[in-house]
């Protein structure tokens, strides 16, 4: 599948999940619900939505069946970034206002509250309204429940890790976005086979896929908050350095560099202030390391385990595109 195209179906899939999500945002008073869509109307790929309807195309399923399901996971996603904001006190996502900076902490809070409890109702009820068998949308809930039990675990783990002095294990870091991070990926392909009635080897399998392309989409994306070009990532050049995030690129180049390469990565890791002059030196070392080669190579590797997963399966045009998604995923430019 080509890039152009992936891009194609990317983009009008988000808009019908989008449009379908916003048909279902409203109520009073009006300014909970502006609050509570404003990361939608801003835009986005929408890539758990789409793996929500690849998944179900693959086993023979309309997209209209899929879509209450796609929309409560974009639901459950924009929560996490409403309430991740507030914990890390951010002023901007992608560009735009963070939420809490926009309405107030209390006002973001009930608006992440919203999007949680909204994504439920969708899915147990248009599921059924749709035809899906009661046990399926029982098994969706359960589903989409423990994933978000994963996510809050998974933030607390990196709320702790951000909170220490202490550098983690890289060990920590990989269990704490296979938690916060690919979860809801998991989730997404095995609600997409849910609402088709296939097996549960079936449902197995494509969480699989979307665990392996979850974490590889995570590692690209860390390695994007270090070295990405802000024109592509819309983040400062070093972000991450700056914020004293620990991605795995910065542990790797903690790990790897010598004494003196280090106390330049230190220098401005965590420091807001620094100059422009030592955050791009600290920048170009970590690029000299190797570190973007080795991320890839590493974010390739759960690629090639998520094509694994759907190896078994006819070559069909959701199959493609799965394939193309996972593919894009690594290879994006920074």
């Amino acid at each position: 599948m080509s890039l152009d195209s992936l891009r194609s179906d990317f983009d009008g899939i988000a808009t019908r999940v989008t449009d379908f999500i916003l048909s279902s945002l409203h109520g009073h008073p009006a300014e909970l619900y502006d609050a509570s869509s404003f990361y939608i109307t801003s835009g986005g790929k929408r890539l758990r939505p789409f793996m929500v309807i690849k998944s179900c195309e693959m086993f023979g399923g309309k997209e209209i069946h899929a879509i209450p399901a796609a929309a409560a996971v974009e639901l459950i996603h924009n929560f996490s970034l409403i309430h991740d904001d507030i914990m890390d006190n951010d002023d901007v996502r992608h560009g735009v206002s963070t939420v809490h900076k926009q309405y107030g902490v209390p006002l973001a809070l009930l608006a992440g509250d919203v999007l949680f409890s909204k994504a439920f109702q969708i899915l147990s009820s248009s599921g059924t309204n749709l035809g899906i068998g009661k046990d399926a949308v029982s098994e969706m809930v359960l589903r989409l429940a423990t994933a978000c039990i994963s996510v809050c675990e998974g933030q607390a783990i990196d709320t702790g890790m951000a909170g220490s002095e202490i550098i983690p294990s890289i060990e920590l870091y990989l269990d704490m976005i296979r938690k916060k991070t690919a979860a809801l990926f998991e989730v997404s392909c095995a609600l997409g086979v849910l609402c088709t009635g296939a097996s549960e080897k079936d449902v197995e399998n494509l969480s699989q896929f979307g665990l392996n392309t979850g974490i590889a989409f995570q590692l690209i994306d860390d390695l994007m908050g270090v070295a990405g070009d802000p024109k592509l990532t819309g983040k400062a050049v070093g972000n991450d350095i700056r914020e004293g995030k620990k991605t795995y690129p910065i542990l790797l180049a903690i790990k790897s560099a010598d004494r003196n390469d280090k106390n330049k990565i230190m220098k401005v890791y965590g420091y807001k202030d620094s100059s422009e002059a030592d955050l791009q030196n600290a920048v170009n070392i970590i690029c000299s390391l190797g570190i973007g080669s080795e991320v890839r190579a590493i974010a390739r590797g759960h690629m090639e385990k998520a094509l694994e997963s759907l190896s078994f399966y006819p070559d069909t045009d959701a199959k493609r595109a799965l394939e193309s998604s996972a593919r894009f995923i690594v290879e994006r430019s920074l």
